[in-house]
């Protein structure tokens, strides 16, 4: 994997069949230096428009060895777990980035322009987003993509967050799928992991055996704050949902792309997956957990 700063961005960029690259840089920047039709696979999660600061701490618990008679000491942090056991607790590291745009349809619309002019003529894109700027980023899509490029509306659906008594407890992400060509696009579903069916009785044996190809609502659950999988990046989306895209849109071999690239995902299911990738990220913290995700230093330019 090779690292690439903004000044390495003096000039169209070519890509080695065999080389991984981490962009620290804006998409802005970056994806106009990018080849025509390079990737099979764009996945991108941009920030949500909420509004808010998305924040996460990453916190170090210590064993302690506590006497039960001795006073309590005012200068540690003590939190009591599992049986009883008493650990110190210290925030060694915040992660954090601003979650607001002005304008987002205005913001994300030059970025799926050059989306849509990086996609092979299979390719697929896979757009991550809220339920508050989705309907608005369809038709955003439709214009760029055309309608018939449509292909799915994903609902990932999870039960874990926030509670409210005052509505329905929203627990479900949108991710639209636009292919570049709606007559030549790659769809692997015999790849794709299969789901139990619902009624296995109704069905043979051996279907039942086998499972089901998932359906446009994929049940799974969030990257939880104990997971291996954890990097302690804000909003990081389990592998389990990225690898359905990868595996289902992107032939063995073939590069994927994502542009706000955050904990680098993307770059962890194409490695596994034996596929290439390319990274874009413009928050250093973001570049640093990649570079410890991927556990490899990334060279520097040109070496």
């Amino acid at each position: 994997m090779r690292l690439l700063e903004p000044d390495d961005l003096t000039q169209p960029l070519a890509l080695s069949p065999d080389e991984d690259l981490l962009i620290h840089a804006d998409a802005a920047l970056a994806l106009p230096l990018l080849p025509d039709g390079a990737f099979d696979v764009i996945a991108i999660d941009p920030p949500f428009n909420t509004g808010r600061l998305r924040r996460h701490r990453r916190v170090r618990k210590t064993p302690l060895t506590v006497d039960p008679d001795a006073a309590p000491d005012p200068a540690v942090r003590a939190t009591t777990g599992f049986a009883g056991r008493v650990y110190s607790t210290e925030v060694v590291s915040r992660l954090a980035y601003a979650d607001a745009h002005d304008d987002f349809l205005a913001f994300i619309a030059p970025h799926l322009q050059q989306a849509h002019r990086l996609l092979a003529a299979h390719g697929t894109l896979y757009f991550h987003i809220d339920y508050r700027e989705a309907h608005y980023c369809k038709v955003l899509l439709d214009d760029i993509f055309g309608r018939d490029c449509f292909l799915n509306e994903i609902v990932w659906a999870y039960d874990y967050g926030a509670r409210t008594t005052k509505r329905w407890p929203a627990k479900h992400d949108t991710i639209l799928v636009y292919v570049k060509d709606p007559a030549a696009y790659h769809f692997d579903g015999a790849a794709v992991d299969r789901e139990p069916y619902m009624a296995p009785r109704l069905q043979t044996p051996e279907r039942a055996a086998h499972g089901k190809l998932p359906t446009d609502v994929w049940w799974h659950t969030i990257v939880t704050t104990t997971g291996a999988e954890r990097t302690g990046y804000p909003t990081q989306k389990p592998e389990g949902i990225v690898r359905r895209m990868v595996t289902a849109s992107c032939p063995p071999g073939g590069r994927c792309l994502d542009f706000f690239a955050g904990s680098g995902t993307l770059g962890a299911v194409a490695r596994k997956l034996d596929r290439r990738f390319v990274l874009v990220d413009d928050n250093p913290e973001a570049i640093a957990v990649i570079q410890a995700r991927l556990g490899q230093d990334a060279a520097a330019a040109g070496a």
